[in-house]
C-alpha cells in the first residue's frame, strides 16, 4: 500500500514534523502541502532541514490535487478544519484534524471555549478521539479523527490505569503541566521571544485553558463518573517537551499501583513505565513518539504523584496523528515512528 497524503496548514512546526516523520514512512508519500501565506514557495526555502529531501511547493488549500489523496491532515488553527473536512469525507478521503475542532463532543461547550460557533456539529458524532492506547478499535474504523491535544495526551495516559481500575478519588485531580515554547506554534508572539521566555518560568491559562474541557471530558469517560480537575499549564524555557506532574488521592493507600501501570501498558509500544524510584525527563523522549510515565506514593502527604513526559510535537501532535493513520489503513502501528529520543 502506498498512501497519498496531503497536509493542509504546512507552515508551522506541526506541519514540518508531519513531513519529517512521513519521509521515513515506507507506505506514505506527501503529494500536497498548503499554506496561503507561503503559496509558491518551496518547502525547503521555509524549512532548510528539508533541503535536498523535499521538492514540494506550497499551494493554496483549494488545490485540487488534495482530492487525489487517501488521507488529509489538517495542521491548522481551530475553526479551519470544520469548514473543509466534509468535502473530503464525501469523496471517501480520510481526515485527521490536529486542531481542536472535533475534540469536544458538545458543540455548545466547544463554542464557549473557542469563542465561535461550531459549523459542523453533526460531524462531532462521527469523529473519533484519536488516542490509540484508549480507542484503538474505534480508530481503525474511523474516517475522521480528532487528534488529541498535547497536554491532554500526557495527562490522560498518566491517569488511565488509575481511573479504569477505580483506584483514586476522582473528585480531586491536580494536573501541574509544563511545556516548551514550540507549543505556542510558529507565530509572532512577544511572550515567545528569547529575551522574554529564556531564564524564566511562568504559569498561564490558570483561570481556564482550552485543553481543560478536553481533558475533563476524556477523564470522565475513563472514570464513568464526574471528575474534579485542576489543570495549570506552565511555559518553561525549552523548545520541545511536556512534563505533567499529577497529584491524586488513593482510595486505599496500601495498594501498590506500579503493577496496574505495567499491566495497562505492557503491550503498548509507545508508552513506557519506568521502574520505581525513577523519574522521567523530557529529553528522554525528544523527537520521539514515546511517552514515559513514573509513579511515586508520597507517604507523609498520602498523595500519589504521577509523572508523564512526551514530545509535544510528536506524541503530542504529528507522531500520534501518523500512529492514527497507520491504524486507519491497517498498517503496522509503529511504521515511521521507530525513532527513539535524542540524547543529549
Amino acid at each position: 500500500m502506498n498512501l497519498k497524503v496531503g497536509i493542509i496548514g504546512g507552515s508551522g512546526y506541526t506541519g514540518v514534523e508531519l513531513l519529517r516523520i512521513l519521509h521515513q514512512h515506507k507506505h506514505a508519500e506527501v503529494i500536497a502541502i498548503t499554506s496561503r501565506a507561503l503559496q509558491g514557495k518551496k518547502v525547503s526555502e521555509v524549512f532548510p532541514s528539508m533541503a535536498g529531501i523535499s521538492e514540494l511547493i506550497y499551494s493554496l488549500p483549494d488545490d485540487q490535487i488534495l482530492f487525489e489523496c487517501n488521507i488529509v491532515f489538517f495542521a491548522t488553527p481551530h475553526g479551519v478544519a470544520m469548514n473543509s473536512v466534509k468535502s473530503f469525507l464525501e469523496k471517501g478521503i480520510k481526515v485527521i484534524d490536529l486542531g481542536a475542532d472535533f475534540r469536544i463532543n458538545d458543540s455548545n461547550l466547544w463554542s464557549q471555549w473557542y469563542n465561535m460557533e461550531h459549523s459542523q456539529s453533526a460531524l462531532l458524532k462521527e469523529a473519533v478521539y484519536g488516542q490509540p492506547e484508549v480507542r484503538r478499535d474505534e480508530i481503525k474504523d474511523a474516517c475522521l479523527i480528532a487528534n488529541p491535544g498535547c497536554y491532554p495526551t500526557a495527562v490522560l495516559l498518566a491517569l488511565k490505569p488509575l481511573l479504569e481500575n477505580h483506584l483514586i478519588d476522582p473528585s480531586n485531580i491536580i494536573a501541574d503541566c509544563k511545556s516548551g515554547a514550540s507549543g505556542a506554534g510558529r507565530i509572532e508572539n512577544q511572550a515567545m521571544l528569547l529575551c522574554e521566555a529564556s531564564e524564566s518560568f511562568k504559569a498561564y491559562g490558570v483561570s481556564g485553558h482550552r485543553h481543560f474541557p478536553e481533558i475533563k471530558q476524556e477523564l470522565e469517560l475513563m472514570a464513568g463518573e464526574p471528575v474534579g480537575l485542576t489543570f495549570v499549564p506552565h511555559l518553561v524555557p525549552m523548545i520541545r517537551g511536556i512534563e505533567a506532574t499529577i497529584y491524586v488521592d488513593l482510595l486505599d493507600s496500601s495498594v501498590d499501583v506500579q503493577p496496574y501501570f505495567e499491566n495497562a501498558y505492557k503491550n503498548e509500544e509507545f508508552v513506557k513505565i519506568l521502574p520505581k524510584g525513577t523519574y522521567p525527563e523530557t529529553r528522554s523522549v525528544k523527537s520521539s513518539n514515546y511517552c514515559q510515565i513514573a509513579v511515586q506514593y508520597v507517604e507523609h502527604s498520602n498523595k500519589l504523584v504521577i509523572m508523564s513526559v512526551i514530545d509535544n510535537l510528536v506524541k503530542g501532535a504529528a507522531g500520534q496523528a501518523i500512529q492514527n493513520m497507520n491504524l486507519m489503513f491497517g498498517l503496522k502501528e509503529q511504521e515511521g515512528l521507530s525513532q527513539i529520543g535524542l540524547m543529549p
